[in-house]
């Protein structure tokens, strides 16, 4: 049977029918659902472009196209048409993330175009719970970030991308998106740290919130104080936070190689519910 497919940019008034598509997996999504339901499709607000793939006059298939690349809902038909648009468009982006299978596709499409990457992390565990653990006390001193102290938790927060992303926020713009981006988490009660003596000591953000899911980022210990189950306890409070006041499921994803981090998700309660791959430029 013959099929008819196109892909185009979509516009706000594609807004009802890209939401559909979203919400076919909240928690995968979680990132891009969160943007469009504050911003919709405009691009100014959006930070870029939402294209669209459609089968038969239906829109079955997203790719955010912004400072990520990320495609949603993608088969490879759709894999290919995206990874068609991205190499005629040219690299924009500073990594492409998403689902493992259609991010794996995507990357085999462009890596003779836009390769080296800087690095290629192709398995990154996706963890869900949806409820607190039992047996953990979740740390009482975790509080949120108050708009006050944008100088106590920046320190944490660049060490935190430079260990995890390996190179420091701060290139380029000297910082100033990346300080935009933490003074929106602070800003909207989404950051959470232990503070002592004026230092971070433990931190995390619920960077990514809809009604539907919502996925926690960031997750870092002060380097004198790990060993000490911080990260267990402070995680568990920052779950109570995410549970009560975000949504009914919490998701984060993390490096395979990141052991010590995927045994304190584990005590919190996350469980693996499939893969993310992550492409850096």
């Amino acid at each position: 049977m013959l099929t008819t497919t196109t892909t185009r940019v979509l516009e706000p008034g594609d807004l009802a029918a890209a939401l559909a598509v979203l919400d076919r997996d909240p928690v995968a999504n979680a990132f891009v659902a969160a943007r469009v339901k504050v911003a919709g499709l405009d691009p100014w607000r959006l930070g870029g472009e939402m294209w669209g793939w459609y089968a038969d006059g239906r829109l079955a298939s997203l790719c955010y196209a912004g400072a990520n690349l990320v495609p949603i809902g993608a088969g490879p038909e759709a894999v290919r048409a995206f990874a068609d648009r991205a190499r005629r468009s040219g690299r924009r982006c500073s990594s492409i993330v998403g689902p493992a299978p259609a991010t794996t596709e995507l990357w085999s499409l462009l890596e003779p175009h836009w390769g080296p990457a800087r690095e290629v992390r192709s398995h990154q565990p996706l963890m869900v719970t949806r409820s607190m653990p039992a047996g953990i006390t979740p740390d009482p001193l975790v509080r949120r970030v108050r708009k006050d102290e944008m100088e106590t938790i920046m320190p944490a927060c660049v060490a935190m991308f430079t260990e995890e992303v390996g190179v420091s926020p701060l290139a380029g713009d000297g910082g100033l998106l990346y300080q935009a981006r933490v003074a929106e988490l602070v800003g909207s009660g989404r950051s959470f740290a232990r503070v002592e003596n004026g230092r971070v000591v433990f931190k995390a953000e619920i960077g990514a919130a809809t009604d539907l899911a919502c996925q926690i980022q960031g997750v870092w210990v002060a380097p004198e104080h790990r060993g000490k189950g911080l990260s267990v306890t402070g995680m568990a409070a920052v779950l109570g936070y995410a549970l009560r006041e975000v949504a009914p499921v919490v998701s984060l994803y993390v490096n395979d190689y990141n052991t010590a981090a995927r045994a304190t998700y584990r005590r919190v309660g996350f469980e693996e519910v499939g893969a993310f791959m992550s492409v850096l430029f």
